[in-house]
């Protein structure tokens, strides 16, 4: 087994870049009428909120079978009931633990114990994360013109920079993200050879992310029309995925603070919601998906008890600190 050791600098600036964000996000949050935004928040019917939910634990299933179709063509070994459990455990991971231990060292843990083979288990993370992206970036045209319209009627994007002028990074930590991004997109084919032979995995591993997005899009599209702000689902759908982007940059910890501050700025600005509105969607957005990820409590310790010492042995997570949810 190879002991992963991760650079201080990495880790130092997520970490304050999460704190950044979170700071920026609280100022954000003091300056709204909070008066208001309850009043707005109960004349939503209870409803919207029932299927809002709803759609979450139906993308995290999604999110789950993917995975599950991917590594059925390698393995049978693992059930889909057992796929949905590690899935579970790993999202619950992420969105709780204050580490760098990412919901897919948790699959893979998961899985190796399940008596998968490491190597391929690895590369079935890969592709899953690698069809999650495509799935956003297919999303990314329905964003670009409202996008367009919006710098071209703000050539100084001056509110933007006020707001989250934090993410404009150094040229140099452009090139090192692009250099990782590049990186990860070659051991991406590389383990993707795998299912070229498999074409049936691949087409049901993209139609269980499909309908994970439209899940994702629909909350916000449920949620603004009870705000009666609405807005629609196709800009819904572009402008998650630059969101999606955003909260890829390695400046938080699993988006904390960052994705909310984009879904207030993007929505806003962008798609002509309202601050307050878009402030409190991001809220109900991150408190849904941390729910909808509890399951993930009773499963956790489970993997976490066995003997398997393969975890953190593959190169690719060296690479990864943390996941980003797909």
């Amino acid at each position: 087994m190879r002991v992963v050791r991760q650079s201080r600098g990495p880790l130092l600036l997520k970490w304050a870049g999460t704190l950044l964000s979170v700071g920026l996000l609280i100022y954000l949050l003091s300056q709204q009428d909070w008066q208001e935004v309850g009043q707005a928040l109960s004349k939503i019917p209870f409803w919207r909120f029932v299927v809002a939910f709803l759609m979450m634990v139906i993308s995290r299933f999604m999110v789950a079978s993917r995975w599950y179709v991917l590594l059925k063509a390698i393995s049978t070994k693992l059930s889909w009931l057992k796929s949905v459990q590690i899935t579970f455990a790993g999202l619950f991971a992420t969105n709780f633990l204050p580490t760098t231990i990412g919901g897919d060292i948790v699959r893979l843990a998961g899985a190796v114990q399940s008596g998968l083979d490491g190597a391929e288990t690895t590369a079935s993370l890969v592709t899953d994360r690698l069809v999650g992206m495509f799935g956003m970036v297919l999303m990314l045209p329905f964003g670009i013109i409202p996008l367009f319209g919006w710098l071209s009627t703000n050539p100084n994007i001056s509110r933007l920079s006020n707001i989250s002028g934090f993410m404009m990074v150094s040229v140099s930590s452009l090139k090192k993200i692009w250099q990782k991004i590049f990186d990860f997109t070659l051991k991406a084919f590389r383990s993707i050879k795998i299912w070229w032979k498999q074409p049936v995995s691949l087409l049901y591993s993209m139609l269980f992310t499909g309908i994970h997005m439209l899940c994702f899009f629909g909350i916000f599209w449920v949620i603004f029309e009870g705000f009666n702000d609405p807005i629609p689902y196709t800009m819904i759908a572009g402008l998650y995925s630059f969101v999606y982007l955003v909260t890829l940059l390695p400046i938080s910890i699993n988006g904390y603070g960052l994705q909310e501050l984009s879904i207030s700025v993007i929505f806003s600005e962008v798609g002509g919601v309202s601050l307050q509105n878009s402030l409190t969607m991001a809220l109900i957005f991150r408190t849904m998906t941390m729910l909808a990820s509890l399951p993930g409590a009773f499963f956790l310790p489970r993997i976490f008890s066995g003997n398997k010492t393969e975890i953190g042995s593959q190169e690719y997570y060296s690479d990864r600190g943390e996941d980003s949810e797909l």
